[in-house]
């Protein structure tokens, strides 16, 4: 277990700086100090790493914003919500490089897109559930529709937000607007953090 967690310490050093399509398992093996055999004992492809390497950061972006939605009661508070869920989630420019890699791979691979869409459906389910359940508690805006498409919106929100932090490099800048943003989406508008 702990080659397979330094091989994927590696490779997203490797990932990040030089990009999925431009790295070679013998990079990942040199960066992370293990032979080849060691990378193989542990995944079966470069292709099955970076999965692995997304399923983790992705599972961890999950986990955040589920923990981050489960402090309040059965109402909504949206804009502590959105504070908790913007100070946690993982805004950090090598995820975003590596998973804008792994967002491209799977526009080209439907075999990768439905690694991504069980991803992203996992993420939408938690966010949908936590909306829910503070259905009669906490109203949504009506143009949002259910609970399901308000969680659609909220992550189309934080992928433009994280687009841009990937070009503009200003991570709290980013937290800001996602915070505006999500608050803006979830409420009327009128309530500020």
């Amino acid at each position: 277990m702990h080659t397979r967690a330094n091989l994927l310490d590696a490779a997203f050093a490797v990932f990040a700086a030089k990009g999925f399509g431009r790295v070679s398992i013998e990079e990942v093996c040199e960066a992370a100090g293990y032979s080849r055999g060691a990378f193989y004992s542990n995944f079966g492809s470069l292709d099955e790493l970076f999965f692995a390497l997304y399923r983790q950061r992705a599972d961890l972006i999950a986990e955040q914003v589920s923990a981050a939605l489960a402090s309040d009661g059965p109402g909504l508070d949206v804009p502590a919500a959105v504070e908790r869920v913007t100070e946690v989630l993982l805004l950090d420019r090598d995820w975003l490089l590596v998973k804008t890699d792994f967002l491209v791979h799977a526009a080209r691979d439907p075999e990768v897109a439905r690694t991504l869409l069980e991803h992203r459906a996992r993420l939408r389910r938690a966010i949908a559930d936590r909306l829910a359940r503070a259905r009669g508690h906490t109203a949504l805006p009506a143009v949002l529709g259910d609970t399901e498409e308000a969680a659609h919106a909220v992550v189309a929100a934080y992928d433009g937000v994280t687009t841009q932090l990937l070009l503009d490099r200003d991570a709290a800048g980013a937290r800001l607007w996602l915070g505006q943003l999500l608050t803006a989406l979830l409420t009327d508008g009128s309530t500020r953090q």
